[in-house]
């Protein structure tokens, strides 16, 4: 019985522990909290700090399934231009199409690092959005069009 309620006490103990402990990796529940405008704002934060973000939030959008794509370029794509964009020191990137063609858009190296952090952020965001309000756009549903 002793043995019982000590072992009891050790996997309360651990549990509480456990939960109090917080991370500060990016997650899908963090993405729902943040500002995209301070987070993802060049002139604040600096352009590696936010493609740092791009990357981190538009990793969780391609394991959930959600990755944007603009003018036939995935997020992903965008990012690895800015990268290279910055190693090179371009004032503009021209991001490869999700078929592996350089694209027609041409944009300068800060709106598209912006561009991309916005982009992965609001991907989870929507995703969570879409939830509640996917029947407002259903066909049928009592709304004229």
């Amino acid at each position: 019985m002793n043995k019982l309620i000590n072992l009891s006490l050790i996997a309360v103990t651990a549990i509480t522990f456990s939960a109090c402990v917080s991370s500060n990796s990016p997650s899908f529940q963090s993405a729902q909290k943040l500002d995209e405008k301070k987070v993802c704002d060049v002139k604040l934060n600096g352009l590696e700090k936010v493609i740092q973000t791009a990357k981190e939030y538009n990793k969780i959008a391609i394991e959930r399934g959600v990755e944007f794509r603009r003018l036939g370029v995935n997020n992903s794509q965008l990012i690895e231009a800015v990268e290279e964009g910055i190693k090179t020191g371009a004032k503009e990137v021209n991001p490869k199409d999700f078929k592996g063609k350089i694209s027609k858009t041409v944009l300068p190296i800060d709106f598209a690092a912006q561009r991309a952090c916005k982009f992965a952020i609001a991907a989870l965001t929507q995703e969570k959005d879409a939830k509640t309000t996917w029947r407002l756009a259903v066909p049928g549903d009592g709304y004229k069009y």
